[in-house]
């Protein structure tokens, strides 16, 4: 198969299919990629997830009615170009779709990145638009940055912006889903600030338990059956990794008063993502990280929180040998399993999917 997509239903996100396409040709102005690898998590099944909710389908359509392509991180190189930004063998790294080819209409913004100007693009974030030209560098390396860069990315992002609003004056952190790879991040950059944090409980599955306490992050693990009877009542900030709509119900009732932020960030429970109505305690919100990315930029001006970004997820992925074993596979065909396992739940926290094309 030369050139090909990967639709999902975005009625039913664990439906997928493989869809053979022409290789694109470059337009004036254009330049057309060849996707080399991308890494696969429960944050693109966030994406099918919320697709309509937060516009992810709008990055990569499919001119057919009720499919989408899921967004992906990960390199791509040059393979056609009639646009002065880039010349044919250039390599990049950024936000991809779950295809072999990507037809973009760059535009260079200083020496190190170029933007997508194509049309339907003009009004997504600009975080999403952004491609980072990237040197020849060791497979095991382009698969460690497209796992851990955009999970991590979040988890700091999330960390900064709870730092900025003094923690909404909690005295804990409640991290659900504390086994997914943006909530084990959020627990390490807390445990990074201790004793200035309020106290870390991290919130997870029986069958994870060990895998979060083998982590030495978190200050209190507990389990979803046992969260009434073990979460304190007092000042609490929820993060919400997993959108499990029965657990944040009942935190928020078990709480009350005392949640005093609840945010939603994943959906790696994205089939029990349905909305809970009024409940105690503060009305859920959805994070989106470029927000928090566009205000930073306007505090501490340009290049700084990108500069934080790269330093915090390289410092927590150099030391994940211990916890995270990357797991790559080739082709199309591995690309299409992989996202059905995901979107079926059929992970394990200590493994992280990159497929190489």
């Amino acid at each position: 198969m030369k050139a090909f997509e990967i639709h999902v239903d975005r009625k039913d996100i664990r439906r997928a299919n493989l869809v053979e396409t022409p290789a694109p040709i470059a337009g004036p102005g254009q330049a057309v990629l060849q996707i080399e690898g991308f890494s696969l998590t429960t944050n693109n099944v966030t994406y099918a997830a919320t697709g309509d909710i937060i516009h992810y389908w709008k990055f990569f359509p499919t001119g057919v009615d009720g499919q989408g392509i899921v967004p992906v991180w990960g390199f791509a190189h040059v393979v056609d170009s009639n646009s002065d930004a880039l010349t044919k063998g250039a390599r990049l790294y950024g936000f991809f779709p779950m295809a072999s080819h990507l037809t973009i209409t760059p535009q260079a913004r200083g020496s190190s990145t170029v933007m997508d100007m194509a049309a339907h693009r003009k009004d997504l974030p600009v975080v999403y638009n952004t491609y980072r030209r990237v040197g020849a560098t060791d497979p095991t390396e382009d698969a460690k940055r497209a796992l851990f860069q955009p999970l991590l990315a979040t988890s700091f992002l999330l960390f900064d912006f709870l730092t900025d609003n003094d923690w909404f004056k909690a005295e804990q952190i409640i991290i659900g889903s504390a086994s997914s790879k943006t909530g084990l991040g959020l627990a390490k950059y807390l445990a990074e600030a201790k004793p200035d944090v309020p106290a870390i409980i991290g919130l997870t599955s029986d069958s994870n338990r060990a895998f979060v306490t083998s982590l030495d992050a978190c200050d209190q693990i507990t389990t979803y059956d046992a969260l009434e009877g073990e979460i304190a009542q007092r000042p609490s900030v929820y993060v919400d990794m997993a959108g499990n709509a029965d657990v944040r119900s009942r935190l928020h009732h078990h709480l009350g008063d005392n949640m005093v932020y609840s945010c939603a960030v994943g959906t790696s429970h994205w089939d029990k993502f349905t909305p809970t109505g009024d409940m105690p305690g503060s009305r859920p919100r959805f994070f989106f990280a470029p927000s928090q990315i566009e205000k930073r930029r306007a505090d501490w001006g340009p290049g700084v929180i990108d500069r934080r970004i790269d330093e915090a997820w390289r410092r927590i992925a150099d030391t994940s040998g211990g916890w995270m074993q990357i797991k790559t596979d080739t082709g199309a065909k591995a690309a299409l399993k992989t996202y059905r396992d995901l979107a079926m739940g059929i992970m394990q926290p200590n493994v992280g999917h990159y497929i190489a094309l």
